[in-house]
């Protein structure tokens, strides 16, 4: 068995960013500039040792799927309604029931203790290794077929990691109220206690920092989906600008950054 990819410590010093949503006076953003201007890129399938031991062909996949509210389940329906059988390996298990109930104390019912169905250990839209339609997410594949951005049709926690979003209503000292968006890394303890268990995660790990482009460019799409757009604009400039000043406190599983004025936007 290959050796796990050696990860950083939790903790390290980190350079955040709060600004005004220009598109609404009532959102503020909170970003970690460390985070967003790592080299982290997905590894899955070049790489990823995988969250269970022995199965690093399943990547973050071995649990399944939560869903975070109706929307995200509805959303997910629809795309599973135009799954075709050759981009999703489990179709003739999944077709009936795809979904199925968490025990979990954490859950409280309803559509968050739904979770996607898991067939041998992994789940039920995971292609495996040799399937003629290609391995990983069949929700992805299909999107990526279609010309489509896969948050289109995966479930949030998917898309969405390992980027976090928190949101929190705060009252102001002059009695006005924000929503106050956070966005910064998923790591181990994201998951809770259970975090700490994981045979391997990647975003601490120095073998999945290989991009060319800082994380703020390469998850555009994700970042103005849980954002919007003109705050994702904001978020990206004042990244770039912090990359263009040089960087204090970079990732430490992330290359040493190089000459800003060689590559502008390169981790």
């Amino acid at each position: 068995m290959h050796d796990v990819p050696p990860e950083v410590p939790l903790d390290f010093a980190r350079e955040w960013v709060e600004f005004p949503d220009p598109a609404d006076p009532h959102h503020v953003v909170r970003a970690d500039l460390t985070w967003l201007s790592s080299a982290w890129t997905c590894v899955f399938g070049r790489g990823c040792a995988g969250v269970v031991e022995g199965r690093p062909d399943d990547g973050c996949c071995s649990h399944g799927a939560f869903f975070a509210d109706e929307d995200d389940l509805a959303r997910v329906t629809a795309a599973v309604a135009d799954l075709p059988d050759e981009d999703w390996q489990l179709a003739p298990v999944g077709r009936s029931a795809w979904t199925e109930e968490d025990d979990a104390d954490e859950h409280e019912g309803g559509v968050r203790s739904l979770r996607t169905r898991l067939v041998d250990g992994a789940c039920v839209f995971l292609n495996r290794p040799g399937f003629p339609g290609g391995t990983g997410c069949a929700l992805h594949r299909m999107a990526l077929r279609e010309g489509l951005h896969p948050l289109l049709t995966k479930p949030d926690v998917c898309w969405q990691l390992p980027v976090r979003r928190e949101q929190e209503q705060v009252e102001r000292a002059d009695g006005t109220t924000v929503l106050v968006s956070s966005i910064g890394e998923f790591d181990r303890r994201g998951w809770g206690p259970g975090g700490h268990d994981l045979h391997w995660w990647c975003t601490g790990s120095p073998a999945a920092h290989v991009s060319a482009e800082p994380l703020v460019v390469t998850y555009a799409g994700e970042l103005t989906a849980l954002l919007g757009t003109a705050a994702y604009a904001e978020l990206r400039r004042l990244t770039e600008e912090r990359l263009d000043r040089g960087l204090v406190a970079p990732h430490p599983a992330s290359p040493a950054p190089v000459p800003v004025t060689l590559h502008r936007r390169r981790p």
